[in-house]
């Protein structure tokens, strides 16, 4: 498979391949200097109201992972490895480790429920990777809000930045929240760690090499995409500590002749590594998720949501539904066809189109309850999915949603939505993200809804926390 994806331009040799270093070798110093440089002064306030709710989202998803069972398995063999105490809050058991151990829990807890917000473009996932690792040592040093609104930035523009660079190739095979999230989690740990620009780029490059997170988990219902969290947090984090002991990692990991770009991707866009870094925040491009389930059923969900509320169709009408998508929606969902699990049906298009069509919602409490369901079933089994020219070609930047819902008397009834909800130009209000994430945290008892108000009215501060402590403690 990785010969396949690092082979050269058909009819010539790799020793004669273009090398992408040779175009801008010093685009991981950039990323480096960005990283190392910011300053709270330098982010618009408009860039920090949004981490603070990004922050709040994440924290709901965090507390929903409690229960979980590779969630669980994942924290307990940490804290086995780890302190038996620390400065660090592991959120789903409210117990303290070591800054590794927290963040590893924190970031496999976070990224189950499937509510974790994502970034179009890049088709990655920054909170989970981002916020696990930054908190946990900012709780560890002390940090003020400030200090980590800074590194939860640096995190997001970096980790966007290399999603977008690496490409549709490589989303393909790669889970980009598990590659470009180790790097994103490297850079914001580093903010808060004051890396040099020279150790920042050290940093980039023991993260880098230690990228990974493959997509054949799905076809077995297995349980790797929170390791691929847990992993790209610690690595992250393993990498920036190491760093400010002069440990030193390669230097032009992203677009070297045998880095992750050589080595994970066809279609890579040099470009897009420094896409004007320091003036277009990519941040607030970051959309939350509002059904619990793989963002590339959003589109589809919401379009067939649209045609059942306005035509009014009957379900036992309904002889077939076809969701027009991008190829990245056919390569992640396309291996789900008969779901095991309630984590794998989130990744199966017809079983979320059966929730909405049975129950006008796919919510956590609908895939647990329903997702075997008889009636979702019968209805997941009448749902295909088709590769569509405009939705393919507005994929990643736009992720419009289409269906065309035929009923037994002919006739089809056809549904589109430009901006799935959640989108930047369809997003979530305070009043949403607030009642989403006291949602999330019940879900399981991870915190009361009295709790839950602490948490939001913390996190609505952040700017003004001189240190940061225990969210929950």
């Amino acid at each position: 498979m990785s010969n396949a994806l690092a082979r050269a331009p058909e009819n010539k040799p790799v020793s004669e391949a273009p090398s992408i270093s040779a175009v801008a070798p010093s685009a991981s110093r950039q990323l480096a200097d960005f990283a190392a440089n910011l300053r709270f002064a330098d982010i618009p306030a408009a860039v920090i109201r949004k981490t603070e709710d990004l922050y709040l989202d994440w924290l709901g998803s965090a507390l929903a992972g409690k229960g979980s069972r590779p969630v669980e398995s994942l924290t307990r063999f940490s804290m086995m490895m780890g302190a038996a105490d620390g400065p660090s809050e592991i959120l789903i058991n409210r117990k303290h480790s070591s800054p590794l151990v927290a963040a590893m829990s924190n970031a496999a807890a976070s990224h189950v429920a499937e509510q974790d917000d994502v970034h179009n473009g890049s088709v990655f996932h920054p909170a989970t990777v981002v916020f696990s690792p930054a908190l946990a040592v900012a709780q560890a040093l002390g940090s003020s809000g400030r200090e980590f609104l800074v590194a939860s930035v640096v995190g997001y523009e970096v980790g966007i930045r290399i999603g977008e660079y690496l490409g549709r190739s490589h989303y393909k095979i790669f889970h980009t929240t598990g590659t470009a999230g180790t790097i994103a989690a490297a850079v914001a740990v580093g903010s808060l760690l004051k890396l040099t620009p020279e150790q920042m780029l050290n940093a980039i490059g023991s993260a880098g090499t230690q990228a990974t997170g493959l997509w054949e988990f799905l076809r077995d219902a297995a349980d790797s995409k929170q390791l691929h969290t847990a992993h790209a947090a610690g690595a992250g984090l393993t990498a920036a500590y190491l760093a400010k002991d002069g440990f030193t990692g390669a230097r032009q990991i992203l677009e070297g002749k045998q880095g992750m770009a050589a080595g994970m991707s066809t279609d890579a866009d040099l470009r897009k590594l420094t896409d004007r870094l320091g003036t277009r925040w990519a941040l607030p491009e970051t959309s939350f998720k509002f059904h619990a389930s793989c963002r590339h059923t959003h589109p589809a969900a919401d379009a067939l949501q649209q045609v059942l509320r306005r035509d009014k169709l009957k379900l036992a009408d309904i002889s077939s539904v076809v969701a027009l998508v991008h190829q990245g929606a056919i390569d992640v969902l396309g291996p789900v066809t008969d779901p095991q699990t309630v984590h794998q049906s989130k990744f199966s298009m017809g079983t979320v189109l059966g929730l909405i069509a049975n129950y006008d919602s796919a919510s956590l409490t609908e895939f647990d309850n329903s997702y075997v369901d008889p009636a979702v079933v019968a209805f997941r089994n009448k749902v295909s999915m088709q590769l569509d020219a405009e939705v393919d070609a507005a994929y990643p930047a736009r992720w419009i949603g289409k269906v065309k819902v035929r009923t037994a008397d002919g006739k089809t009834y056809e549904g589109r939505v430009d901006e799935p909800k959640g989108d930047p130009g369809n997003t979530l209000s305070r009043p949403e993200i607030e009642k989403k994430a006291i949602v999330l945290a019940s879900y399981r008892d991870g915190a009361s809804p009295a709790e839950m108000q602490k948490v939001i009215a913390q996190a609505w501060n952040l700017e003004h926390v001189e240190r940061i402590g225990d969210i929950l403690g």
